[in-house]
């Protein structure tokens, strides 16, 4: 992913979503040339997924990025298998401690495109971050950010009660096998259980975990990820 712009761009890197069962977590074993992961999946789909995203720490980015999201959809969700989804979050980069607000979107056989929303926000940072389908509008979807819509509703072909949703930290090495450091706190994560909304808590989920990066359950639908 190429460091952030003011404008929307093209992200060569398609975004993985695998899931992949944990190791027993220790420091030593922090470190990854490609993404890892440490979340909560729903175990069911559902037509959004909200959050309260804060940055419990300045990041610390080595090489590549990292980030905390939720969204929907994935490589190989959409049409014919093409790749397919929606997400909004927190992003950082090397070269700052600071990190940006952003939302991704994967349209069938087109490049995901980034776009950020807020750049420069210190540690401690929160905001309440949400995808959902809209009431009305079969596979059309919105971003929203402290309950207000972000850019143009999306049309993600098929995703109609299709996709679970994700709570997810991610790191990238970008081909270095790095330790980079970061910390997301999601509060009260929900999913809508119909289009529009219908917001209820997650709590029917999975969790995943992997190259030394793990999450820290603080409620039913709240937890702490990153490297702990």
């Amino acid at each position: 992913m190429p460091r952030l712009r003011p404008r929307a761009l093209v992200v060569t890197l398609v975004t993985t979503y695998a899931l992949l069962a944990a190791p027993t977590w220790a420091s030593a074993a922090c470190g990854t040339s490609g993404y890892g992961y440490a979340g909560l999946g729903a175990s069911r789909p559902a037509y959004g997924v909200a959050t309260w995203l804060r940055t419990e720490t300045a990041p610390e980015v080595l090489s590549g990025h990292v980030a905390g999201w939720v969204g929907v959809g994935g490589p190989g969700a959409g049409p014919n298998g093409s790749d397919e989804w929606i997400q909004v979050g927190f992003s950082a980069f090397p070269g700052s401690s600071l990190s940006s607000l952003y939302y991704e979107v994967a349209r069938p056989n087109q490049a995901p495109r980034y776009y950020e929303v807020a750049s420069g926000l210190l540690p401690g940072t929160r905001h309440k971050v949400a995808v959902l389908e809209l009431a009305q509008r079969r596979g059309w979807w919105r971003v929203l950010v402290d309950d207000h819509a972000v850019g143009e509703p999306v049309y993600l072909p098929r995703s109609h009660g299709a996709w679970r949703p994700l709570a997810t930290t991610e790191t990238w090495g970008a081909g270095s096998n790095v330790c980079n450091r970061f910390r997301y706190q999601f509060g009260s994560v929900s999913v809508a259980t119909r289009a529009g909304g219908g917001w209820q808590r997650l709590t029917r989920h999975y969790t995943f975990q992997n190259h030394g990066y793990r999450i820290k359950r603080l409620g039913s639908s709240t937890f702490v990820a990153g490297l702990l």
